[in-house]
């Protein structure tokens, strides 16, 4: 019996990356799982894009509105609930497609996440950037040689990961494996033109206002959550909650969170040209 297949459809916001999954999955049967961080979080469908109702009614989807925006969801948390979603997926003899812009999420399933110990960076904070260096330059060369100048907070945790695990950082991390082994799945980038998806990201910033973006918004910030969990965090959140809460208007808000998101699809596609050079390229 031939193994069912498992497909990565990565790139960015608006680029047309859930309309290809949805013709692939309705030409295979395939269910989908999302590697979307911001999709996991249920207060904000409208906002994050997140599959409609009718598409979800229509094909299987996986890790989409699973948590609450008071939650946090880490890279791991992500990758172990993916493998458990693709384990059932295959059980059933079904093909599934890990779609979304999330670049991370794709780097922990093809190259592993390092299960590193958490340690307290207490101790480490005590010393100065350049006593730190010099530690490190003993305990852990290669990370020290790949921290640059200033980043103290990259600096104290691989002191403490090297201290307090009696492992080097980067020895952590040279034994991480793969999650999918390679030449088990299809890895595919969706592509668009530059300009032409800032068109998109603009039209769909505007369509997601008409459809209840404010609205869904607005019920988050009256829940009064800590401004640094992830949800909170979503592209768009910090440019409308000004209008939200009447301290600008809507065209200036809109604008905001259009830039934002055009800066965001910019960072995608810079991050999936440089981690993923072997994809198969598609043109949105």
């Amino acid at each position: 019996m031939t193994q069912p297949s498992i497909t990565l459809i990565g790139g960015p916001t608006a680029g047309g990356k859930s309309a290809l999954a949805m013709r692939l999955a309705a030409e295979t049967g395939a269910e989908i799982i999302s590697a979307d961080s911001m999709q996991i979080y249920a207060d904000l469908p409208i906002l994050t894009a997140a599959p409609t109702p009718a598409d979800r009614a229509s094909v299987p989807h996986h890790l989409v509105g699973v948590a609450d925006a008071a939650e946090t969801w880490s890279v791991g948390r992500w990758l172990k609930a993916a493998m458990a979603a693709l384990d059932a997926i295959t059980s059933r003899g079904k093909p599934a497609l890990i779609v979304g812009g999330t670049g991370l999420y794709f780097r922990a399933l093809t190259h592993g996440l390092a299960d590193i110990p958490k340690v307290s960076r207490e101790d480490s904070q005590n010393f100065s950037e350049g006593e730190l260096r010099a530690v490190l330059k003993a305990l852990d060369p290669v990370s020290e040689a790949r921290i640059g100048p200033a980043d103290v907070q990259r600096l104290t945790r691989a002191h403490a990961v090297a201290v307090q695990t009696g492992t080097a950082l980067s020895e952590w991390h040279a034994l991480t494996l793969p999650a999918l082994e390679p030449g088990t799945y299809r890895a595919i980038v969706v592509q668009p033109e530059r300009d032409a998806l800032y068109v998109r990201c603009d039209a769909r910033l505007a369509s997601m206002v008409k459809a209840g973006a404010l609205q869904e918004l607005s019920a988050l910030l009256a829940r009064d959550l800590d401004p640094n969990l992830p949800a909170m965090k979503a592209v768009g959140v910090r440019e409308l909650s000004p209008h939200v809460r009447g301290e600008a208007s809507l065209d200036d808000a809109l604008a905001a969170a259009q830039m934002a998101t055009r800066n965001y699809a910019k960072r995608q596609m810079t991050w999936f040209r440089n981690q993923t050079p072997d994809w198969e390229r598609v043109e949105g």
